[in-house]
């Protein structure tokens, strides 16, 4: 692994901490060390990280604040650590635009395949559906690539760079159903390395943001015990 990748480690717990930095120096990655929210902020505005190990309880500022200040003017991967474990909390830490949510405690293996998969994920140069600059057009859905531009109707809607890479895949495939391993190993690049109960919570934050009645949805349909489809009815390309 280069030396060039950094990762940002945010923790208020310094053994913690301290061992996530013996575990990734080990595998050759440089590491910055923050403790609080104000701290990290500073941290990755001054040395750009590859990557952000983020817990969600911290003092003052929590994780959930942090990752919405990064997101503001950077897409770096961002990996919640956190030993609360609960659905409602990976809701929120993903639709604020996190990549993956880690319970403590956890195995550092498990944790450097993370760290490493989204790594890779995030350098891979982009496929040739993920290029094209067709924009999609659904009923009052407009799904621009080019510009990662999401309209429902004339309203904008903001999307994390994975919501999008879902939707914008789910949407380019109409009417073709993904098991959820398969979504997972699009968006992540591993289907081994973590929970594929990350896809039902991107899906249903992007539910939230595009469905007049996300327990009733209209784009994204759910085939019980196989996974999901993209509504094929109605869809053409924006000329």
């Amino acid at each position: 692994m280069s030396l060039k990748n950094t990762i940002l480690i945010v923790d208020d717990d310094h053994e913690i901490n301290e061992l996530l930095t013996m575990s990734l120096k080990r595998e050759g990655f440089q590491t910055v060390s923050a403790y609080t929210g104000v701290e990290a902020l500073r941290a990755a505005e001054e040395h750009s990280p590859d990557l952000v190990l983020l817990d969600v309880l911290l003092p003052g500022m929590d994780g959930f604040q942090i990752c919405s200040e990064i997101r503001k003017t950077s897409n770096v991967p961002i990996l919640f650590v956190s030993c609360k474990d609960e659905a409602t909390d990976k809701v929120i830490g993903l639709g604020l635009g996190g990549d993956d949510f880690i319970s403590k405690p956890f195995s550092p293996i498990e944790l450097i395949a993370r760290v490493k998969a989204h790594i890779r994920r995030n350098n891979m140069p982009q496929k040739p559906e993920e290029q094209m600059d067709e924009t999609l057009v659904f009923d009052q859905l407009l799904i621009d690539p080019a510009t990662h531009r999401v309209l429902v109707g004339d309203k904008p809607i903001a999307l994390s760079a994975k919501e999008f890479k879902l939707l914008f895949h789910l949407a380019k495939n109409p009417n073709r159903v993904y098991k959820n391993e398969q979504l997972f190993s699009l968006l992540w690049d591993d289907v081994h390395m973590g929970d594929t109960h990350t896809v039902m919570v991107h899906i249903y934050n992007l539910r939230k943001k595009l469905e007049k009645n996300p327990a009733k949805p209209h784009y994204i349909r759910t085939i019980r015990g196989v996974g999901y489809k993209f509504n094929d009815k109605s869809i053409e390309l924006a000329e």
